[in-house]
């Protein structure tokens, strides 16, 4: 039994790490390029982020070597700012954009960078490990419509349902 239980948490925590069919990493990825304040434009929502509006992610170094992320997000509900801290690695190589993130212990999720604008780093088409997890982050609150489509178009290909989105506002 205790075989088992230990198979099963591997199993669950390897497929965490995985990605959706058609979403390949970015590579020739520049991390301290991508460090700073990212905000959301769009998501599929999800329980850790439902109702939330005005949704940034700061990226930072860690002296480990590894990235702090530090996600936010205002409740209009709760009339009150969420704050989520946790910590990121590459998988394999440091230029490629696939890593790993926790915000809950040892459990780490995919984080599939599989579209980037490459002069700027103006905006990023993010998955998690499955096809339930998409976001668009820019470095400004709003993107031009041409980024917004390219993305739907993008993450439909690849399986995402896009008519799911949510258009994140920003005060």
């Amino acid at each position: 039994m205790k075989k088992l239980l230990i198979f099963s948490v591997l199993l669950f925590l390897s497929g965490c790490l995985g990605m959706p069919n058609g979403v390949s990493p970015i590579s020739d990825f520049k991390l301290e390029n991508y460090l700073g304040r990212w905000y959301e434009v769009a998501r599929l929502d999800h329980s850790f982020e439902a109702g939330l509006s005005s949704v940034t992610a700061d990226y930072t170094l860690r002296s480990d070597g590894g990235i702090s992320v530090i996600n936010r997000g205002f409740s209009q509900e709760k009339n009150e700012w969420k704050e989520a801290e946790g910590k990121a690695y590459f998988v394999n190589e440091a230029d490629e954009g696939y890593l790993k993130v926790s915000f809950f212990g040892p459990f780490y999720g995919s984080y599939v960078i599989f579209e980037l604008e490459k002069e700027n780093y103006d905006y990023a088409f993010v998955s998690g490990p499955n096809n339930d997890y998409l976001w668009l982050l820019s470095r400004t609150p709003e993107v031009e419509p041409s980024v917004l489509e390219k993305f739907k178009k993008m993450s439909a290909e690849r399986g995402f349902e896009t008519e799911n989105l949510i258009l994140v506002e920003h005060d």
